[in-house]
């Protein structure tokens, strides 16, 4: 779903702050001031890997091309990187600009990000050189592992059994609950990272409707620490909100579901949501500059975890670029240069391969073309997983095309027979819950999944909204979803 007007968004900020910095100043002998100032910090770290960024500040005169330069002193091994041109030869990694950030103004700043492994430890670098340049430095410690509770309630880690979702018993499972909309957007406008409050109550809430499931939707520029972003919104305070609510997610029992939403890349084609190249709205595809970097990133950060589900994109539209079906579907699966889109597109099998290549095997979700409303060539065009944990993602509002049982049953049944089948948003526009009423049924009919839009006190007027309040009383909408549950779950 897009999200609805900014003006009917709530500004409510919900940044988690880092473990306190250290500073570590390199001074010049004759005690001149330095040439640029250097932020490094480790913005999330896992069993043998970890995510670093860096932030350059020009305190000198303004120059068209830098490169910064420092020296790895834990073992640690460049594996990629974004924002820059990355390199390591022995220990010395060295970052080149890119070809639209290579204009650094007098106390203008940049900011790159890059994913590493370690091995016996994860030294933080003691100094940095920008185009030979010494510089002051400033480093932020790892972030302390969060503290789990063992008497917490914790979800199943989901697999893929044939055409069901199965826990480590084998026993069949249902993802049925809610969306949680704000990660998205609110980083990207400068507003915070959450819409409306993510505490332990406001969860729970969730809970108390017998949900089982919570889809977060992300922000690729915000998760990787993209200059254009707002620092308190970004990189680590991103990752660590988004961590903190998985967190309060699955200490109620509950299924996390992880899922970009927004990404990178100028379309100002057919059905466009913005002409920004900035993850600022919807996007017909996902963008091979950033996004297969933020799905290693994601995957390292959860793959421990085998809980949290990863849903790759949210509502893919390349059939409204492209001349035919075929070349839509050729696009989702196979990414590369798509007719009718402007930047290089990652496509689905792009994305499995970044989460499997970083070792997670965590449940992936795919949904098909039309916003994820056409499912009708899914199967032709399944990406190849290596893990056999791949299950079809669909959504479904009273407005879209396949929006009847006549529908559902000669494009979605076969899907179903063969393939697990969330509908990862159902929704209506009316403030009513007769349509989605008629998808349940359609859906526990044949014992498969589905969530509905959204958890966020918004007008009916905008966009499907389950709640008018974050206690959980319902709208009419949500009333409808929320009596579901509780009988099927009661």
């Amino acid at each position: 779903m897009r999200h609805p007007p900014r003006s009917v968004l709530s500004a409510v900020a919900g940044a988690v702050a880092l473990v306190g910095a250290v500073t570590v100043p390199v001074v010049s002998a004759s005690g001149a001031a330095p040439a640029c100032s250097v932020e490094y910090s480790v913005t999330s770290q896992w069993g043998s890997g970890f995510q670093g960024a860096v932030r350059i500040t020009n305190n000198t005169a303004a120059m068209s091309s830098w490169s910064l330069a420092f020296d790895f002193a834990g073992g640690q091994e460049l594996t990629q990187g974004w924002n820059a041109k990355w390199s390591q030869s022995g220990t010395t990694v060295t970052a080149a600009n890119e070809s639209y950030n290579g204009s650094l103004a007098t106390g203008a700043s940049v900011s790159a990000g890059f994913i590493a492994s370690w091995s016996g430890s994860n030294a933080v670098p003691t100094s940095f050189k920008l185009n030979g340049a010494g510089c002051n430095t400033a480093a932020e410690p790892s972030p302390t592992p969060e503290p789990t509770d063992p008497a917490q309630e914790t979800p199943p880690a989901l697999r893929v059994s044939g055409n069901k979702l199965v826990d480590s018993a084998g026993a069949t499972r249902r993802l049925l609950g809610v969306n949680r909309s704000g990660g998205e957007f609110m980083c990207v406008q400068g507003r915070g990272i959450f819409d409306g409050p993510v505490d332990d109550a406001s969860v729970k809430a969730i809970a108390d409707w017998k949900a089982n499931t919570v889809r977060i939707p992300l922000n690729e520029e915000c998760w990787l620490g993209l200059s254009n972003i707002d620092p308190a919104y970004a990189g680590a305070n991103y990752i660590n909100a988004v961590k903190g609510l998985v967190a309060k997610v699955k200490a109620h029992g509950m299924t996390p579901v992880v899922e970009l939403h927004w990404t990178h890349g100028q379309y100002t084609g057919n059905s466009a949501g913005c002409s920004d190249v900035h993850a600022s709205c919807q996007k017909p595809m996902p963008d091979m500059q950033y996004t297969p970097s933020f799905w290693a990133s994601v995957a390292n950060t959860f793959k421990s975890d085998r809980t949290v589900v990863f849903d790759l994109f949210n509502e893919p539209y390349p059939d409204r670029a492209t001349a035919t079906t075929t070349q839509a579907w050729q696009c989702w699966r196979d990414g590369g240069s798509c007719p009718g889109i402007g930047y290089e597109v990652a496509g689905m099998q792009d994305l499995v391969d970044s989460v499997r290549g970083a070792g997670a095997t965590n449940l992936i979700l795919a949904g098909g073309i039309a916003y994820s409303n056409d499912l009708s060539q899914w199967r032709a065009y399944k990406p190849a997983d290596p893990a056999g944990n791949l299950a079809a993602a669909w959504h479904v509002y009273n407005f879209n095309s396949c929006a009847d049982e006549s529908c559902w049953n000669s494009t979605l049944a076969p899907v179903a027979a063969q393939v697990p089948l969330v509908a990862g948003e159902i929704g209506e526009n009316t403030c009513a819950h007769g349509f989605i009423d008629r998808v349940m049924k359609w859906f526990d009919d044949r014992g498969l999944s589905y969530l509905g839009w959204t958890w966020n006190t918004w007008d009916c007027s905008t966009g499907p909204s389950l709640i008018s309040s974050y206690d959980g009383t319902p709208t009419a909408f949500g009333t409808g979803l929320r009596d579901h549950l509780r009988a099927l779950n009661g």
